[in-house]
């Protein structure tokens, strides 16, 4: 028996990219179990809450998760379910690749990785109004939080990572010339780490707002980049927006001794059931989840795979084609050959 997994199709079109990402993981020959759970509104429609507590218990059991788009109900206790579940399993890192898998587009040869601390900044939560002069709401107030603790260990995954996949530079990200505190403290202790790794990962450091403009400008200077919570959450996007869109990036949240591989795209419900959702975000959080379970051939595989199929004629309509979610996932598993 392989390793099992926790599997949450999710909401919208989270049901139809899973199934074909499953059936296109295991013609690669992966070696794993699938443990199906709900959470999102597929779970309240059963009448379960937003994350019932046996999809937890999986989790807890399995430490390995691949899961779709979730919707989180308005006025369900938490924000996000996402975000909960990153709490609930401290998922400090978020690992977000981008790497050109089409042609055409306004650039060729993407390969960048981005690394977001997942538990710190302005996305704890931290916030409250402020009330003067009979105004409740007068005023409203967001903490930022970083700690020595959360940067270090999200600056020593990042190095680790660069190291361990042959990346050469890691560039860590701030905001440090202003928020001399919760920024200076991030990059003093990313410098303080960086220096372990002299000779083996190059380093530097560069404020978020010229990281944006540059990453538009050159992105070809950027190899490995680490950085907060909210920075990365926007970062991330603006890099998956240099290979294609949000369509082909995966993602995957990994803690100390659990982690959860997801397409990072949204649920689109208007196109739920329709079969033109294209798989390829969650294929990919697939090969990540591959790599990280100690299969890393089938990953490669699928990666390869799922290449050749973006670089032929066969493509969902997100990227220009006519095929269907099924048929693209048809022409996923002929490449496997």
């Amino acid at each position: 028996m392989g390793r099992t997994v926790t599997l949450i199709p999710g909401d919208g079109i989270g049901p139809e990219i899973i199934d074909a990402t499953v059936r296109i993981l295991e013609a690669a020959g992966a070696d794993l179990e699938w443990d199906r759970q709900l959470a999102g509104m597929a779970a309240i429609e059963k009448g379960l809450g937003p994350l019932p507590d046996e999809t937890v218990r999986s989790i807890e059991r399995n430490r390995l998760a691949l899961k779709g788009p979730l919707t989180t109900p308005v006025g369900e206790g938490f924000r996000s379910i996402n975000v909960a579940l990153r709490k609930r399993f401290d998922l400090y890192a978020n690992v977000r690749p981008a790497r050109s898998l089409t042609t055409g587009g306004r650039y060729e040869d993407i390969d960048i990785v981005v690394i977001r601390e997942n538990t710190e900044g302005l996305y704890v939560g931290v916030e409250h109004y402020i009330g003067m002069e009979q105004d409740p709401r007068a005023a409203a107030e967001s903490v930022m939080i970083v700690t020595r603790y959360g940067a270090e260990r999200i600056a020593r995954y990042a190095f680790e990572y660069a190291a361990r996949h042959g990346r050469k530079k890691v560039t860590v990200v701030h905001k440090a010339n202003i928020l001399k505190y919760t920024q200076g403290l991030f990059l003093d202790v990313s410098r303080d780490v960086a220096r372990e790794y002299e000779g083996r990962v190059a380093f530097e450091d560069r404020i978020v707002d010229n990281t944006a403009m540059q990453l538009v400008l050159d992105p070809y200077q950027f190899d490995v980049i680490v950085t907060e919570n909210m920075f990365g959450d926007i970062l991330s996007d603006e890099v998956a927006g240099l290979i294609g869109g949000l369509g082909l990036a995966p993602g995957a949240n990994i803690g100390v001794d659990s982690a959860i591989f997801e397409a990072v795209h949204g649920s689109a419900p208007d196109l739920a059931g329709q079969g033109l959702a294209n798989p390829s975000a969650v294929i990919l959080a697939g090969c990540l989840l591959l790599e990280h379970a100690g299969q890393p051939e089938a990953g490669e595989r699928t990666l390869k795979a799922l290449e050749a199929s973006l670089r032929s004629e066969v493509r969902t309509r997100d990227l220009g084609g006519s095929a269907s979610t099924e048929e693209f996932a048809n022409q996923v598993t002929r490449k496997l050959g």
